[in-house]
């Protein structure tokens, strides 16, 4: 899939509802660092730090999501691609304040 520094505003990586918002992730597990990423097609990259071993990656994705966001970790589920790179993350509260948080902070993303 292909890469882009820029993403529309209303972006396929985004599913908004009132009170979730479903997210497309591309994952980059053994990273130096975690961080946002900026973006890969229709999802948003994120690179975590730990290996794709024994759920170690997606501890580390939600972990990273919890603190990006200040939310709680039950707040955060991965609803699909649970051994893959590509995946479906829920967030539960509010959708469109999530993805506004998102958006602002995927701006300051290296891309």
């Amino acid at each position: 899939m292909a890469r882009s520094s820029e993403q529309p505003a209303v972006s396929p990586a985004f599913d908004a509802h009132p009170h979730r918002l479903l997210l497309n992730v591309h994952l980059q597990p053994g990273a130096k660092s975690t961080a946002l990423a900026g973006w890969h097609g229709d999802a948003v990259k994120i690179r975590v730090a730990a290996p794709a071993v024994e759920n170690k990656a997606n501890s580390t994705l939600i972990a990273f999501l919890r603190e990006l966001l200040d939310i709680p970790a039950h707040q955060i589920r991965i609803v699909g691609g649970q051994h893959a790179r590509r995946k479906r993350i829920e967030i539960t509260g509010p959708g469109d304040v999530l993805q506004a948080r998102l958006c602002a902070l995927l701006l300051n993303a290296p891309g």
